[in-house]
């Protein structure tokens, strides 16, 4: 790693039982002593709890070297069942958010930026990982914008996102679950949509994204059904979506939503079949 980018995100860090990485500008001594503990972090009843399920998610105020905190976002990732068996051959997901997110960073690509990782072993197997991100403010996911904005106002937005994601997609960025809770939108001072790319650890680089493979990926997101042929018409940057190109996303988009449901069908038995245990 020979670039001033990739040597700022380049910096080990050693915090026994963790090893990880940091951004250079947070390995400082303040910032490393607040971090040996992210459990105790994400526990104190202080800190903002963003999710708790799967993942658990929160927000601290940390030190900076300069004697002010700066909010810092904290995903701990729970090693269990056949992720914890993965880890014995993969890379973990806490590992892999920080090379996407830096690769993002890299691409010149917005995302929250990447702060650390860390990750502990018991044997061969991972234990806890943490990743490390600076919070963005006044952001919201783009889920809530879908169905709250007047139609002249929806159209703007997927303009911008639809360009957006073929610019990604032109540099060989590709989301391997670009739903809308991991897009953040934002208005910058001039009232123009900005948007950032989370849950980096699906992240994917490649040397090239085919058109079929580009359609494919944007059908998690909830574009409503009225707008989703501007929406496509807008991303392929064309005044007439061709039929196949049409069926494409469609049929990808029904064979998605199918799948969903059934999901929700299948945890609403298992959560039943608990309940009647119970």
């Amino acid at each position: 790693m020979n670039s001033p980018m990739k040597q700022e995100y380049d910096q080990p860090l050693s915090l026994p039982p963790f090893k990880g990485r940091i951004k250079t500008s947070y390995n400082h001594p303040l910032f490393v002593q607040a971090i040996s503990d992210c459990s105790r972090l994400l526990s104190d009843q202080d800190t903002e709890i963003l999710l708790d399920r799967r993942n658990r998610v929160g927000v601290v105020a940390l030190p900076q070297q300069d004697g002010g905190n700066v909010d810092i976002v904290i995903k701990e990732f729970r090693s269990r069942g056949v992720n914890r068996l993965k880890s014995l051959l993969l890379r973990g997901k806490a590992f892999k958010s920080w090379r996407g997110a830096v690769a993002l960073v890299e691409k010149d690509v917005e995302t929250p930026l990447p702060v650390a990782y860390l990750e502990k072993r018991k044997g061969l197997f991972l234990g806890q990982s943490f990743f490390l991100a600076e919070r963005v403010g006044g952001i919201e996911e783009i889920r809530f914008l879908f169905p709250k904005l007047p139609p002249s106002e929806l159209r703007r937005l997927l303009v911008s996102l639809s360009q957006h994601l073929s610019t990604c997609h032109k540099k060989g960025i590709l989301h391997r679950d670009l739903s809308d809770g991991n897009i953040l939108v934002k208005k910058d001072k001039q009232g123009e949509f900005r948007f950032y790319l989370i849950d980096t650890n699906r992240i994917r680089i490649k040397k090239r994204i085919g058109l079929l493979n580009g359609i494919k990926s944007l059908v998690r997101l909830g574009v409503p059904l009225d707008f989703q042929r501007f929406f496509l018409q807008h991303y392929l940057r064309t005044t007439h979506v061709k039929r196949f190109h049409w069926f494409w996303y469609r049929i990808n988009k029904t064979s998605y939503t199918q799948f969903v449901e059934l999901k929700k069908k299948l945890r609403l038995r298992q959560l039943a079949q608990k309940l009647k245990i119970q």
